[in-house]
């Protein structure tokens, strides 16, 4: 049995968070990130439904690919805002309020135009991103980081889609 006095106290768990400055520059640049990223995602599903053409299976399956890279980029860029303490609102009537990316014209479409259309969309969100690495640079450099590896990302996925257009 050990003797109360002689325990060692329990100490408080560590409050965590940002700086609250850092915080909400943090959210500032990474939440319409968030919120592009998400755009992505939906309206890729919307093109991996309805695309038609001679490389149908291609672009089909990619756009799958393109669907889940832009919800972990988002999933990641939000766990961020939130380890810095802050909330994220990613609901759908926010996003609706405050996205830029223009809406693709409803159902079936050629790949060619299928992928101009997903192009469009990375390109709005990678201004997104492009801001929230010039921002953080500063600020906070490992939400920089985040925004350096989904700038990666995107123009990875970019240049897989566009490669079925391109004429050399």
């Amino acid at each position: 049995m050990t003797d109360s006095k002689t325990a060692p106290k329990k100490s408080a768990p560590p409050k965590g968070g940002a700086d609250p400055e850092v915080a909400s520059g943090v959210s500032q640049f990474l939440t319409p990130v968030v919120h592009e990223l998400t755009v992505l995602a939906v309206n890729g599903k919307q093109a991996h439904w309805n695309v038609r053409g001679r490389d149908f299976l291609e672009v089909h399956e990619f756009l799958d690919t393109v669907v889940d890279h832009a919800q972990e980029w988002a999933d990641l860029a939000a766990e961020r805002v939130v380890a810095l303490g802050l909330p994220i609102d990613a609901r759908l009537s926010t996003i609706a309020k405050q996205t830029e990316a223009v809406d693709p014209k409803a159902g079936f479409k050629q790949s060619d135009e299928t992928i101009a259309d997903v192009v469009a969309q990375i390109d709005v969100a990678t201004q997104k991103v492009n801001a929230a690495i010039e921002g953080l640079e500063d600020l906070d450099p490992a939400s920089q980081d985040v925004a350096i590896e989904i700038r990666q990302g995107l123009d990875k996925d970019r240049w897989f889609l566009a490669a079925h257009t391109s004429v050399e």
